[in-house]
């Protein structure tokens, strides 16, 4: 069984498509459905059913599927740590970021790696912080520079290396700032612009509520911080955004006895072997955490 016929098995299982996985692998579709028969003339079994312009997994196929990641992630992980041997730091880092983060935290970070290590190729990937999360566990990403989860995952090593306070802001002409106090049950009472229902900042604020048995009242949200301060200075509603977001266009509302914050930080899987340059960029990172998370 070689490689490349699992490489070709699991794009089309991804893409759902043979002509796409084709582009994907920049091959041809012939080429890859020669892979797809001489794959499933090994294993005895058909793959892949093709109904129409739909191709589909069959039972046999979604059986592989785990196993195949597995065997190409072990090669690729034997790959990296044969490579770490000469102690060269070259070759490709998979590097997952939001791109909150990657817009307004890493770009020191990402200078003062490429300057240093001009012969790694930066594989940059912009996701959001559940997706990076995923692409972890599934052995697609080597690193992952996110909002952290609340919730923890033996398997992944996760470290903070930022804090993000989330401030109240509002529109200059918002009811909100004819308030001489304002305190969470207010803001119930008005339209919220928040973070998508599933995101990781959205259950922060979500779980800040619920402590004191509070609603929100979202009329919008998107996964995009950069878009929900245009929402807020525009005054489609509130929102909570982190420093390095606000300035004029908006108006800070202070939140007495109310500390909701956010971390980020790096994560990647534990079994994985991280190659030398995902070391370097560690250090780099370690080097400009917050000083609350600085030994």
């Amino acid at each position: 069984m070689d490689t490349q016929s699992l490489y070709a098995f699991i794009t089309v299982a991804e893409t759902g498509s043979f002509s796409r996985a084709a582009e994907l692998l920049h091959l041809t579709q012939p080429a890859i459905s020669k892979r797809i028969a001489n794959l499933e003339q090994q294993l005895e079994c058909k793959l892949f059913d093709r109904i129409g312009r739909q191709t589909h997994l069959t039972e046999a196929g979604q059986a592989l599927m785990p196993r195949a990641r597995s065997v190409l992630i072990e090669l690729e992980d034997t790959r990296r740590l044969l490579n770490n041997l000469n102690g060269e730091i070259s070759g490709s880092l998979v590097l997952a970021t939001s791109h909150h983060i990657g817009l307004h935290r890493l770009p020191p970070v990402l200078k003062a790696f490429t300057q240093q290590h001009p012969q790694v190729k930066l594989d940059m990937r912009f996701l959001d912080s559940e997706q990076a999360y995923e692409g972890i566990m599934q052995g697609k990403l080597e690193l992952a520079v996110v909002t952290l989860s609340p919730q923890t995952n033996s398997s992944l090593k996760v470290v903070p290396v930022w804090t993000d306070h989330l401030k109240l802001v509002v529109s200059k002409d918002h009811p909100l700032n004819q308030f001489d106090k304002v305190k969470l049950q207010d803001l119930t009472h008005f339209d919220a612009v928040l973070p998508g229902f599933q995101t990781f900042t959205r259950g922060i604020v979500e779980t800040a509520f619920a402590r004191e048995n509070l609603t929100l009242n979202v009329a919008l949200s998107t996964n995009y911080m950069e878009t929900l301060k245009m929402m807020v200075s525009i005054g489609l509603g509130w929102s909570l955004l982190p420093d390095t977001l606000i300035d004029d266009t908006m108006q800070v509302i202070p939140l007495p006895d109310v500390d909701i914050t956010r971390p980020l930080g790096y994560l990647y899987h534990k079994e994985r072997t991280l190659s030398n340059a995902g070391q370097k960029m560690i250090q780099l990172l370690e080097q400009n955490k917050d000083a609350a998370y600085s030994d």
